[in-house]
């Protein structure tokens, strides 16, 4: 197996047992890359509430439309002057929130996981997992 960085791509693998790392320090890694990745199942999560929140204000649209239509011009001048305008929490429009969470905290958490890792493991991502799937080829070349 040839030593890659995680950016080498999937063709090119890095041999877990050549990595310089002791168990704690694997474990530190791999706690810490799970956690990003919950980061970033998060962050997938705040994009969907940000683009169902849109189509929500895409339907009241409409709804201020069929409100001034059917004749309830005071519903709809308040759907239109108090709600549609309004941010989702304390004023803030939830693509700033998004971009907030992008900017504030993601790039932030991402760039101290790489500098981990660049440390710890050269660079190498998912060394737990790469060190299960060798021991699960091992044991079944070990088998034939």
């Amino acid at each position: 197996m040839t030593d890659s960085n995680s950016n080498a791509g999937p063709e090119r693998e890095t041999d877990p047992s050549a990595l310089d790392l002791s168990d704690a320090e694997q474990a530190a890694l791999h706690e810490l890359q799970l956690g990003i990745e919950h980061v970033h199942r998060a962050y997938g999560t705040l994009l969907e509430f940000h683009h169902e929140l849109g189509h929500a204000m895409d339907r009241m649209g409409n709804a201020e439309d069929e409100l001034r239509e059917a004749g309830h011009e005071a519903w709809a001048n308040d759907l239109r002057d108090d709600h549609l305008p309004a941010g989702a929490i304390s004023d803030q429009w939830t693509f700033e929130l998004v971009e907030e969470f992008s900017e504030a905290f993601l790039e932030d958490v991402d760039a101290f996981e790489t500098r981990v890792r660049d440390e710890l493991a050269d660079g190498v991502d998912h060394v737990t997992e790469r060190q299960q799937k060798q021991q699960l080829r091992d044991r079944a070349r070990s088998e034939e």
